[in-house]
């Protein structure tokens, strides 16, 4: 049931656990994100390795407060997304009848809403936006879509041989559900918690950027609003945007690695399918070298009444 190691997979480990260590150290190595004390618009130097903002506030600093607050968005609304499409999938798909038209009919509404507009409509609304207020608008938002493919998934698991027995043998659905059904969908279930993720820190991350972000708080994507503000881009303070601008594309790049490694648990033709391509490429280049080594057919056709030479020859191509 392991990926196999391989090099997305390392490199994705590498990205997602180093940064996700950043999140939890370097906070209690930095200055205080919200300390006002130092020079203005410094650029990165020994004191302030990422210099520092239009208030003199330690950029590096905040980095490490962003990190730790687009992680903690993404981790709760992607464990909440997780926690609503096991509902409205797994029980839909397994218990069918009325109960499954029911929460389809919901997971189909919820999913012909567009997500982000939605999300940018509630936030307008909310006077104060803390960081759990939006994690939790971003997992009620995104759900639907990894429903509809638990709930195909479930429907499929129900005919098997294994859960049929469970039944006849008394087992309640829940058990049924929690034991037999859920444990072969765990691959499936950490591709979508970690899509989950990426999709509600980059949400979050538009969501500041427009200023719609959580108030009195401090992520990569408020690190960009300020930045845009306060013309970071014009007078060319790249330390301000770069860096979380940065972290996100390599968050959002080591998970997807991840998932990618994931994928291959789920279709086993994703594990075959790069040593088949190498062994047809292998017999075309055999095949190749083998037509270039031997004369053309028309020279060494054999003589009337002879096909020993043409049975060779093709004897040797069947081989190479």
């Amino acid at each position: 049931m392991l990926p196999r190691r391989s090099g997305k997979l390392v490199v994705g480990l590498v990205l997602t656990i180093g940064i996700v260590l950043f999140a939890v150290i370097a906070p209690f190595v930095t200055q205080d994100p919200w300390n006002y004390d130092n020079p203005v618009f410094e650029p990165p130097s020994a004191a302030h390795l990422l210099g520092t903002n239009n208030l003199g506030a330690d950029l590096f600093a905040q980095l490490a407060e962003g990190a730790a607050g687009s992680l903690t968005v993404g981790l709760v609304a992607g464990a909440i997304a997780v926690v609503l499409s096991l509902f409205f999938g797994i029980v839909a798909g397994y218990v069918g009848g009325w109960t499954d038209e029911g929460l389809s009919l919901v997971t189909n509404v919820m999913l012909v809403i567009p997500g982000l507009p939605l999300v940018i409509v509630i936030a307008s609304y909310m006077e104060s936006r803390s960081m759990w207020i939006i994690a939790v608008v971003l997992g009620l938002t995104s759900w639907a879509g990894s429903a509809i493919v638990l709930r195909s998934q479930a429907k499929s698991l129900r005919s098997r041989d294994y859960v049929a027995a469970s039944r006849v043998a008394g087992e309640k659905p829940l058990r049924i559900i929690t034991v037999e059904i859920l444990p072969n969908l765990l691959p499936l279930l950490a591709a979508q918690f970690l899509f989950a993720v990426v999709l509600a820190i980059l949400a979050e991350a538009g969501l500041s950027y427009l200023g719609l972000g959580p108030s009195g708080a401090i992520t990569w994507g408020t690190m960009l609003n300020q930045a845009s503000q306060h013309n970071a881009f014009t007078i060319g303070a790249w330390w301000w945007f770069v860096p979380p601008g940065l972290m996100i594309a390599l968050f959002g790049c080591g998970l997807s690695l991840i998932n990618f490694s994931i994928d291959e648990i789920i279709n086993p033709k994703l594990r075959t399918a790069p040593a088949a391509v190498k062994s047809v490429r292998q017999a075309r280049k055999a095949q190749v070298r083998g037509e270039g080594a031997h004369p053309a057919p028309a020279q060494d056709a054999p003589v009337d009444g002879d096909d020993t030479g043409g049975n060779a020859l093709e004897k040797e191509r069947v081989n190479a």
